[in-house]
């Protein structure tokens, strides 16, 4: 790979030296330059270039484009409002920039991003295009940088003291230029993690150094390690954090059980996927004297071995979250706590935090009490165990629910531990009150707004060596929602407790602002070609008409389709200490409390909580501000995470489908070809336009679709066709299909 190198002199002089010049005055408008400043950074030195640039100044000054500040100083002259935003890039080398200034995104054209990097902060002009009046732009300076490391594979140029990587990311534009005494010493063909450290204003090519050897393009630790240093997540702890984890005292003693309300007596319980290793929410349950029922929402006390000002902490808040790919967990809390002292396993006493209710039959609150406690967990359910309580004896009332009545019997398939599990009548009561509680209360937050979102997950059944052997998807079921309704009102009301307080006092919230008009406008346009209408007259229309949307879609063939669309036109939810409600779940008040083993603002949560329990001042805003940025930026970089890895996952499955021909549904229609998600498995792949070669297909924006300009077929979004594998990349993360043609 050549470098081309700007500015050598030459009889003919300096090519293009006008603009040259004011390209960099502008991009350092603040400071001035003279002619042997201007001449070192276009890398010249002899006497003819420097009469050009001399000559060039003069005339430049002569017409007002330029200024002489001081003798022989000259600096640009600003006419232009300059604005900032954020980049992001496109495969193709251009990019648009995302800025408050503008109601629409502004296009830069490649020779004008000028080193510029996806995500990047810049800074930059904008003037409008003269064709169809939208707004295009300059950058003219990087405000900061996105990221400074980047995973790709090295090249190793031959006889040559250098390589090059070339980076995985298709938004990353240039290949990294590394020289050979940096490189680790990886061999050609590794992948790699570099890093950034300088873009001489003469290279072609960013500079940089080999952090890490990652290992082989295409083997599964490779690419699972790959996708962690992408979005720069650890896959294992220092040594010293691990250390000192390990020397806490993770005992339970009578001194600290005395200073927290002993719970262990009541029947407590916990119900998690049936391969869950940490349990950081159990459940307890008692009828009162008065006939209302307490329940209990106990979460592992992660703030009393979690202490600020630690290695343990610094760390914890720095990953801010666990990041759950498709073949493991990198756990936010080392194992000793992730998986054992803050783990509510069975038969086992534990240092909780708890939320205490007493409820009527309506699932009405008329107590309510917050505070750190000590329970024992009396048994664990797998979801599926639950489920088969609830399902087995969904047609006993309460009110008559006796030892003999109840089917304690669980089938042999759902079994945790592959026998039957027996529960106790006493347990099977508890669970199927707090399932008819739980529908209660979701049948209220529905009505009052609240949009149901279940949308369908994809899971792969692994073998040993971390093969897919096959997919499944995962749905929520009573069970589940059981524990959400319970978990919802324990952030709830721990929200609801501190936000309400006067004079008001810090806290961390979990916020959702009101979607986009114009996304909904655009998710009406998609989900309309399947017959399907919105009415977004007001908010209560809104979401009822969603909720009918996303009822009506399940078991159809477009569901993941119009699920995907119905929740990429929500905004994102996000951590604030500036409390505006949450728009999808319908409260007023909401925060996270109910899993600050896998999530740093829960911890927070609870550090606050218990602060203004003590009748503590008001925590610095500015302080938790800063941290609800960090763990909402974390939450993003762990979410992309896993799609990479579920992506990279279905790649590897498709591998061995490649003479199979699937029915698909296209998911997506872009200018250069066509989405199609499979209905059967749910993997997406592109077919490319020039691989449809039947006819010259064009793309109908309007349509949503291609056209063929000569058969006048039409493949339009949600469209059944029947597709073949033609390449599977997992480097890239690339699925590639081949269309058979339309089904049916």
């Amino acid at each position: 790979m050549s470098k081309k190198r700007k500015g050598k002199s030459g009889k003919k002089g300096i090519s293009n030296l006008t603009n040259t010049i004011l390209s960099i005055l502008k991009k350092e408008r603040n400071q001035a330059f003279n002619y042997k400043q201007i001449a070192a950074k276009l890398g010249v030195n002899d006497a003819s270039s420097r009469n050009q640039i001399i000559k060039t100044l003069a005339k430049l000054a002569a017409k007002q484009e330029i200024e002489q500040v001081e003798r022989g100083k000259f600096k640009a002259i600003v006419n232009t409002e300059y604005h900032t935003g954020v980049l992001d890039m496109s495969a193709k080398g251009s990019g648009y920039i995302i800025s408050d200034d503008f109601e629409e995104d502004v296009f830069i054209a490649s020779n004008n991003i000028n080193k510029a990097l996806n995500g990047d902060e810049v800074e930059f002009y904008a003037y409008k295009r003269r064709k169809r009046g939208k707004v295009e732009g300059e950058i003219t300076n990087i405000i900061k940088r996105a990221k400074s490391e980047y995973v790709g594979v090295i090249q190793i140029q031959k006889n040559s003291n250098y390589a090059f990587v070339i980076p995985d990311s298709n938004k990353m534009y240039k290949d990294i230029f590394v020289p050979i005494n940096k490189t680790l010493k990886a061999e050609d063909g590794d992948k790699v993690l570099v890093s950034l450290e300088d873009w001489p204003e003469k290279a072609d090519s960013p500079y940089g150094k080999v952090l890490k050897i990652l290992g082989k393009p295409g083997e599964h630790n490779t690419e699972i390690h790959a996708i962690l240093a992408e979005y720069g997540l650890p896959h294992e702890f220092p040594y010293e954090v691990e250390a000192f984890a390990n020397e806490l005292d993770t005992s339970i003693t009578e001194a600290e059980i005395a200073k927290r309300r002993d719970m262990r007596k009541d029947l407590t319980f916990t119900i998690d996927p049936k391969d869950a290793k940490d349990f950081d929410d159990a459940l307890s349950f008692e009828v009162l004297d008065n006939g209302l029922y307490e329940i209990g929402i106990h979460i592992a006390d992660v703030s009393h071995y979690l202490q600020e000002g630690t290695v343990l902490d610094d760390e914890a808040y720095e990953r801010a979250t666990s990041v759950y790919l498709v073949d493991r967990v990198v756990p936010m809390l080392p194992e000793v706590l992730s998986n054992n002292a803050c783990s509510l396993r069975p038969n086992e006493e534990k240092y909780t935090f708890s939320a205490v209710f007493q409820m009527n039959d309506k699932a009405e609150i008329k107590n309510q009490w917050f505070g750190r406690t000590v329970t024992y967990s009396d048994a664990r359910y797998a979801y599926e165990e639950a489920q088969a309580v609830i399902e087995n004896n969904a047609n006993v009332t309460l009110s008559a629910v006796e030892t003999s009545q109840i089917n304690t019997q669980i089938p042999q398939e759902v079994a945790l531990t592959g026998k039957a599990y027996n529960t106790t009548p006493e347990l099977a009561k508890a669970i199927l009150t707090l399932d008819r509680l739980a529908k209660i209360m979701r049948s209220k937050r529905m009505r009052d707004g609240a949009i149901s979102f279940d949308k369908v997950e994809v899971k792969f059944n692994l073998d040993k060596d971390n093969n897919p052997e096959g997919v499944y998807f995962k749905t929520s079921k009573a069970a589940n929602k059981l524990i959400e309704e319970f978990m919802l009102l324990a952030n709830r009301k721990v929200s609801e407790f501190i936000g309400k307080q006067s004079p008001k006092k810090t806290f961390v919230y979990r916020v959702h602002d009101e979607p986009d008009e114009s996304k909904l406008a655009s998710l009406q346009n998609v989900v309309s070609r399947f017959g399907y209408k919105l009415n977004f007259k007001d908010r209560k229309s809104t979401t009822a008409s969603l909720n009918n949307l996303l009822q009506d879609v399940v078991g159809k063939k477009e569901q993941n389709l119009v699920d995907t669309l119905a929740i990429r036109s929500m905004s994102k939810a996000e951590y604030t200490t500036h409390n505006i409600g949450h728009y999808g779940l319908a409260f007023d008040y909401y925060s996270h409390f109910t899993s600050p083993i896998r999530r740093y603002p829960d911890v927070m949560a609870h550090r606050l909580l218990q602060r203004y329990l003590d009748g503590g001042k008001s925590a610095n805003e500015a302080d938790y501000e800063e941290k609800c940025q960090h763990s909402s930026n974390m939450e993003m970089l762990a979410t992309k995470a896993e799609r990479d890895s579920i992506k990279y996952m279905q790649i590897r499955f498709m591998e061995d489908h490649k003479d199979e021909e699937f029915v698909g549904v296209i998911s997506g229609v872009t200018d250069w070809g066509i989405y199609v998600e499979i209905i059967q498995n749910k993997c997406e792949g592109m077919v490319s336009v020039r691989d449809m070669k039947d006819d010259h297909y064009a793309f109908d924006q309007d349509l949503y679709a291609m056209v063929g300009r000569s058969n006048g077929k039409v493949y339009q979004l949600g469209d059944e066709v029947i597709v073949k594998v033609k390449n599977t990349d997992l480097v890239k993360k690339h699925l590639d299909f081949n269309l058979i043609g339309k089904a049916n």
